[in-house]
C-alpha cells in the first residue's frame, strides 16, 4: 500500500473551518457598516439576498450530489462567499444580477470542483468576473457617497433589488474611473473639479479601505491567515505607484495613497488573496503570489480597460498559484537542494 509521504512538524491548529469562516464574517462588519453609512442600504440588501440564494444553490448541489446538506452547511462556506461577492457588487444591484454571481460562484467555481477545498479559484472572485464581463452596465452603476440622512433607506434599497424598473437610482463614476479616463488635467485641478474626490482618495472610498483594513488586521491577530500575501500585495501596488507617479500630471497613474485606499484594495489584500484553497502555501510563495497581484492591480488600473482590477489580478494568481507552490516548496529535512546543492 503507498502511503503519503508528509514532512514533519505535524501540528493541528485549533481554528476549525466554521471557526475561521465565522471570524472572516465578523471581520467584514466594519467594512459593510461604513458602506452602508456612505451608500445607504443597498449593501445590507445585495448581502440578504445573496445569502439567500447562496444557501439554496448550495443545499441543492450537495443533494445532488447526495452529500449531507445539514453537516456542509454549517462549515459557513457558503455564507463568507455570498458576503464577500455582494459586498464588491454595486449597491441597489438588482436581484436577478445577484442570482447569477452567486449561481456562478457557487454552482460553477465551487461545487463542480467537487465543494469547499477542491476549487481552484475563488469563487466570489469568478462570479464577480463573470458578472463584470456579461454585465457592464449594471456593474459600473455605483451610487454616490451621501452619507447617513442622505442616502435611500431600507425600503428603497429593496424596492431597487426586487423592483428595479421602478426604482430611479443616481449612479456616478467611481474615483478609479474618473482618474483612468482623464486625459488633459493636472492631479490638482483633477481633484478640484470632480466631486468624487475626497483629501487621500475618493469620498467614503478611503474609509470603506480603512474599514476593512482594521477587519483584515483583526483577522491577522486571530491568525486566520499569515502577512505575507496581504503586505506584498500592498507593498508593491505602492512601490509601483510611487515610482510611476510623476508629481500629478494629466498623465500619472495616482498617487501611492491613492491606489492603497481606492477600490477593492483592502479588501482584496485581506479577504480575498487570503483564501487558503486558491492561493499559494509556502511562505515564498506567498509572498511572490501577494506581490504579483499587486503588480497586476497597479498594471490593469492604469493601463487597462477596467477600472479596478482585483479580481481579475486574483484569478490570473490563481491559476498561477500551483505553479508558485511548486518552485517555492521548502526543503524536506535532512535533504540536499535540487542539484546537489546543500
Amino acid at each position: 500500500m503507498s502511503m503519503l509521504r508528509l514532512t514533519s512538524p505535524h501540528a493541528h491548529g485549533p481554528q476549525s473551518t466554521p471557526r475561521v469562516m465565522q471570524t472572516v464574517l465578523l471581520a467584514t462588519v466594519p467594512g459593510i457598516l461604513v458602506l452602508t453609512h456612505f451608500f445607504g442600504f443597498g449593501t445590507l440588501v445585495n448581502i440578504l439576498w445573496g445569502s439567500i440564494v447562496a444557501l439554496a444553490l448550495e443545499s441543492a448541489a450537495l443533494k445532488l450530489r447526495g452529500r449531507p446538506v445539514g453537516f456542509y452547511l454549517k462549515d459557513c462556506s457558503a455564507l463568507v462567499t455570498a458576503f464577500l461577492l455582494c459586498i464588491a457588487l454595486p449597491p441597489y444591484s438588482p436581484w436577478w444580477l445577484i442570482a447569477v454571481g452567486i449561481a456562478s460562484a457557487i454552482l460553477v467555481a465551487k461545487q463542480l470542483y467537487g465543494g469547499l477545498g477542491m476549487n481552484p479559484f475563488n469563487p466570489a472572485m469568478v462570479g464577480y468576473v463573470v458578472l463584470l464581463i456579461s454585465f457592464p452596465l449594471q456593474m459600473t452603476s455605483w451610487a454616490p457617497p451621501r452619507g447617513v440622512g442622505e442616502v435611500p433607506g431600507f425600503l428603497e434599497a429593496l424596492q431597487a433589488c426586487f423592483l428595479p424598473a421602478t426604482y430611479d437610482g443616481v449612479t456616478m463614476a467611481t474615483p478609479l474611473d474618473v482618474l483612468r479616463q482623464n486625459e488633459s488635467l493636472l492631479m490638482e485641478d483633477l481633484w478640484a473639479q470632480s466631486p468624487v474626490f475626497g483629501r487621500w482618495a475618493g469620498i467614503g472610498w478611503e474609509w470603506v479601505n480603512i474599514a476593512f483594513l482594521a477587519g483584515g488586521l483583526w483577522l491577522l491577530q486571530r491568525r486566520i491567515f499569515s502577512w505575507h500575501a496581504p503586505l506584498a500585495m500592498l507593498a508593491s501596488l505602492a512601490l509601483l505607484a510611487a515610482i510611476f507617479y510623476d508629481g500629478g500630471s494629466s498623465a500619472s497613474g495616482g498617487s501611492p495613497l491613492f491606489h492603497l485606499l481606492s477600490g477593492a484594495t483592502m479588501f482584496g489584500a485581506f479577504f480575498i488573496i487570503t483564501d487558503p484553497v486558491s492561493s499559494a502555501v509556502s511562505v515564498r510563495g506567498r509572498l511572490i503570489y501577494g506581490a504579483l497581484i499587486g503588480v497586476l492591480v497597479y498594471v490593469i488600473r492604469v493601463r487597462g480597460n477596467y477600472p479596478d482590477a482585483v479580481a481579475f489580478a486574483v484569478l490570473i494568481m490563481n491559476f498561477a498559484a500551483p505553479f508558485i507552490d511548486y518552485y517555492t516548496q521548502p526543503r524536506t529535512y535532512g535533504h540536499k537542494r535540487a542539484g546537489g546543492g546543500d
